[in-house]
């Protein structure tokens, strides 16, 4: 969803540079790389020419409280409050014997020693 949202909202320019009919460069974020054929504006018509894309991303992410009607605010803060509720801490587990020491083990000698009467 993030990604979404980013991608939703980048602005970025596409530079094309032709000679002719022909496409010699094309640049994302950077300006193009000119085919070295450009003339001076006041001499001649060059046959080269500069196209810039603009692809504008979406700017109207910012939304107000104030902007939504009462029935959706009234929505909106009963979905916070039951949201918020839902991680309220537990009460403290009470352990009644966590002062007393365990009980001593005893083991079966015969199964640690690995000693069978046959």
């Amino acid at each position: 969803m993030a990604l979404l949202v980013m991608l939703s909202t980048l602005s970025f320019t596409v530079e094309k540079h032709f000679c002719g009919d022909t496409l010699v460069d094309a640049a994302l974020f950077t300006e193009v790389k000119g085919c070295g054929m450009e003339m001076p504006s006041t001499t001649k018509k060059s046959c080269c020419k500069d196209e810039i894309d603009l692809v504008k991303g979406q700017d109207e992410l910012k939304y107000s409280f104030n902007d939504f009607d009462l029935d959706q605010q009234q929505f909106i803060a009963t979905f916070f409050y039951a949201y918020i509720d839902l991680f309220e801490g537990l009460p403290e587990q009470v352990i009644p014997f966590k002062d007393y020491s365990p009980p001593n083990l005893f083991y079966d000698r015969q199964v640690l020693h690995d000693v069978f009467i046959i």
